[in-house]
């Protein structure tokens, strides 16, 4: 089976991961001013509770499985075998806790909602993307997930109008996605043969899915335990309302930076199982130089435009997002650097308890953290505990890939982009000053943001953006011919 374009899988990946939160960030305006900050706390810290019984029921399955895969991409007998035993492993996981979640689900005050939210344990036990992404087949993940994404958002414009149509919401948002996961079986049948169930042993490989969960577990801290401490905390929805909606839009810019580590997963373990050690190296430099290229100018530009871009995107009452989307928007860099690191390197190699070691690290940096901070700063704290969990691990991980990876060479990849970042982020905070018209001057700042960031680039003759620009370049003049 010839290999796919890591170019062309990147732009798949990236666009199947921004359609994966489309639906909130286009409705975001919308829902803010029909449901108000108290009704998108409380459908937050529900999804945030009903993801514990996603995660117990993925079970490090959807990673453990993407990697398997990956080895066997060229052997169709033996990829179907591995996609059964994986299959049927967590299909009698995510049964388990279904049986486990629907009576926690009617003890709730928002019953209906938790019922509702059923829809997402019963995404997990028909998903089975990470066999596509395995097989680095990501265009069809697009696809599927494209028309699922578009009929969600005009769902949305179409059925929620009020504060009571809170239920209507949270029933779009998980039906579609199921929709999407169940369609994908429709391209299965090309891919892999039927069960041999003799021959199955969804068993073997459970002790190397455990050491995939733990991980799992421990960056379900950092990443859904900030809204649940939150609520328990605080005891106020706005508080959840706000911070749901900063980490929407830093999680869509994230997306772009942290896409090619899907890419890159399966890439890697192929060529690792190969043997061709020096070929890895170089993908993971390229790799922390693309985190820099492009996740010097997102993190920055978050900060620059946060307090001109909120008020006129959430509407009025929501102006506590601006502190916090400029806080969140370094996740970016931070959870850029450790994705190349943990995620590209330390899985596909089969260093999982390295990998579990780190992220345990960060868990309990950012638990202390939220429960020092939470009190005190309530959304505020848990924005700065998630920023710096996430650059604990970083460094951790740069840390302990030291003899393989040179910290300093990757460290001195950056300087230019946080030169070129310095100037841009300036003349950003400088056109916000100047121009008073909201939406006007939130573009103004973005186009000439980037327009001063690429030219310094191009000034300070940067290697890796000349180099992909003749690519880019170099193929629209072969199509043009």
């Amino acid at each position: 089976m010839g290999k796919k374009s890591i170019r062309k899988n990147y732009l798949y990946n990236v666009s199947y991961q921004i359609l994966l939160i489309l639906t909130p960030v286009i409705t975001a305006p919308y829902l803010s001013r029909v449901l108000g900050a108290d009704k998108v706390g409380i459908a937050s810290a529900a999804e945030a509770d009903v993801s514990y019984f996603v995660l117990a029921a993925t079970f490090g399955i959807a990673i453990f499985g993407q990697r398997e895969i990956s080895y066997v991409q060229d052997d169709r007998k033996t990829r179907s075998r591995v996609f059964w035993e994986t299959k049927l492993l967590q299909v009698l996981t995510s049964l388990l806790m279904l049986v486990v979640y629907i009576p926690f689900a009617l003890r709730q005050e928002n019953r209906i909602l938790y019922l509702i939210l059923i829809m997402n344990l019963l995404a997990v036990t028909a998903s089975v993307t990470w066999f596509f992404q395995g097989m680095e087949e990501f265009g069809k993940i697009v696809i599927r997930n494209m028309i699922c994404k578009l009929l969600s958002i005009v769902y949305i414009f179409a059925f929620v109008k009020s504060r009571s149509d809170l239920p209507l919401y949270v029933f779009g948002h998980s039906f579609f996605a199921l929709v999407g996961d169940v369609s994908l079986w429709l391209y299965l049948p090309k891919f892999i043969d039927g069960p041999r169930w003799k021959e199955l042993r969804p068993w073997k490989n459970l002790k190397e899915i455990t050491l995939l969960f733990i991980p799992s577990i421990a960056i379900q801290v950092y990443t859904v335990m900030d809204k649940t401490m939150i609520k328990v905390i605080t005891r106020d929805a706005f508080e959840n309302g706000y911070y749901e909606q900063a980490l929407k839009i830093s999680k869509m810019t994230l997306t772009i930076v942290t896409s090619l580590g899907t890419v890159m997963i399966p890439r890697i373990g192929y060529h690792y199982g190969r043997g061709e050690t020096e070929l890895v190296r170089s993908y993971m430099y390229r790799g922390y130089r693309f985190v820099w290229f492009l996740g010097v100018p997102l993190s920055f530009g978050l900060l620059g435009v946060s307090s001109g871009f909120v008020p006129w995107y959430f509407g009025p009452g929501f102006e506590k997002v601006i502190p916090l989307l400029s806080i969140l928007g370094f996740l970016v860099l931070a959870i850029g650097i450790n994705n190349v690191t943990g995620m590209q390197y330390l899985i596909p190699i089969g260093r999982q308890n390295t990998f579990t070691l780190t992220v345990c690290i960060g868990a309990a940096v950012n638990f202390c953290m939220n429960a020092l901070l939470i009190p005190r700063l309530a959304s505020i704290g848990a924005a700065i505990a998630s920023v710096a969990a996430e650059t604990v691990i970083a460094l951790v991980q740069l840390y302990i890939v030291r003899r393989e990876l040179s910290f300093g060479k990757i460290l001195c990849s950056s300087w230019k982009y946080l030169i070129a970042g310095s100037v841009m982020l300036s003349l950003v905070a400088v056109i916000g000053r100047w121009i008073r018209t909201p939406v006007l001057g939130t573009l103004i700042q973005a186009g000439s943001g980037a327009a001063v960031y690429f030219g310094m680039l191009l000034v300070m003759r940067d290697s890796f953006l000349l180099e992909n620009a003749r690519k880019v370049l170099g193929r629209l003049r072969s199509r043009l011919h």
